[in-house]
């Protein structure tokens, strides 16, 4: 088990990430409790996977304190965080509560952003039950929900007081949940960390079997980086951009098709290939490195095919994205295994042509597998 500070801006705290994790939620509620009530936020489904677990670990637990709600992405909107800050209310949460998300990056993202907004600011420590959420939504302090023009248009900047990442809780994932996360990790790899680009290539089966001590490396290593990225630019004006590898495409994707195909980890993959092909077309990484990334994604297993929608629909969902400046993005291009550019200009006939070229480069990769 290891404890790795986040030294954000706005306040630093622990990430514990290892087997055995869950253990010390406790003591840490407790420390931060100061004689005030703990309210859990979590999800039906994940509850009844996880909450006798975290129910054991949280002295003075009281079944009225936890609020469930509905965690598909369909459901991460304005209403399901007005539905539970009036429970909030109801219960009498005062200004010193102290809220703990139990859940993947739905539960994380809304229950973060009823922290930052209810009476104005409440404090958090996230418990994350999924591999996407464990290496990455839960460390960083951005919370959001999503409208019908686009994913995360709405949300705050709220650092937890702690994050308790537990592999164990992984173990009750389905598979196209696990391999998700699995994604998520590539993005890590292929952004700053060679070695752990590597691992992943020697060690996948392992990962996919959810060896622990390999879950265990992946987590922390993937924790590490965006811990020193977040302790270095925590509101994302340069640095941080780097962790949005993928996700240019991938949220103008998981918008175009409302929430309804892809799981985040999913769509962040199609954007990975697009954004590794863009790279070498614009002459900033070798062919056989994108390859090398492709061939990655294709070995984790299938991921949902691209429906047939129109560059010109694309290019307008990614226009629309909370980043872009003047209707254009920035993007992030990867130049070798481990090494990325931020900020890049890139052509909108450009992104049209990779768009279209994305389902053959990823059955190439498929028949090198």
């Amino acid at each position: 088990m290891k404890t790795i500070k986040v030294n954000a801006e706005s306040g630093a705290y622990p990430v514990v990430c290892g087997r055995g994790a869950l253990a010390r939620l406790g003591g840490i509620v407790d420390g931060l409790r100061d004689g005030c009530a703990a309210y859990v936020l979590s999800s039906p489904r994940v509850w009844r996977h996880c909450g006798s677990a975290v129910s054991r670990n949280l002295r003075g637990y009281s079944r009225e304190c936890v609020i469930l709600f509905d965690d598909r992405e369909a459901a991460k909107r304005l209403s399901t965080v007005e539905d539970i800050c009036r429970k909030l209310v109801r219960l009498r949460s005062e200004r010193n509560a102290l809220l703990v998300a139990v859940g993947g990056g739905v539960v994380g993202d809304v229950a973060g952003f009823v922290a930052a907004s209810y009476l104005r600011g409440v404090r958090i420590v996230h418990v994350p039950t999924t591999l996407v959420a464990q290496v990455d939504s839960a460390i960083g302090g951005k919370t959001g929900v999503n409208l019908p023009e686009g994913k995360n248009l709405v949300g705050a900047f709220l650092q937890p007081e702690a994050v308790i990442a537990d592999p164990v809780l992984l173990s009750t994932l389905a598979p196209r949940q696990f391999r998700s996360g699995i994604y998520e990790v590539t993005k890590y790899g292929a952004i700053g960390d060679a070695q752990l680009f590597e691992f992943l290539e020697r060690r996948l089966g392992d990962l996919l079997r959810l060896d622990m001590r390999a879950l265990e490396f992946v987590i922390e290593r993937s924790v590490r980086q965006k811990s020193h990225v977040v302790g270095k630019d925590e509101r994302e004006s340069g640095l941080r951009q780097i962790l949005n590898f993928g996700h240019t495409i991938g949220h103008a994707l998981e918008s175009l098709t409302h929430y309804r195909c892809f799981l985040h980890g999913e769509a962040v993959a199609w954007g990975m290939l697009g954004a590794a092909h863009l790279a070498v077309a614009t002459g900033r990484l070798h062919e056989e490195s994108a390859l090398r990334i492709a061939r990655l994604i294709a070995r984790c297993g299938g991921i949902p095919p691209l429906p047939a929608i129109p560059s010109a629909a694309l290019l307008r969902a990614i226009a629309g994205d909370k980043k872009s400046r003047g209707g254009r993005v920035d993007w992030v291009l990867p130049r070798k295994i481990g090494a990325v550019d931020f900020g890049v200009k890139v052509a909108d006939a450009a992104v049209s042509a990779a768009w279209r070229e994305l389902p053959a480069l990823y059955q190439r990769a498929r028949k090198g597998v």
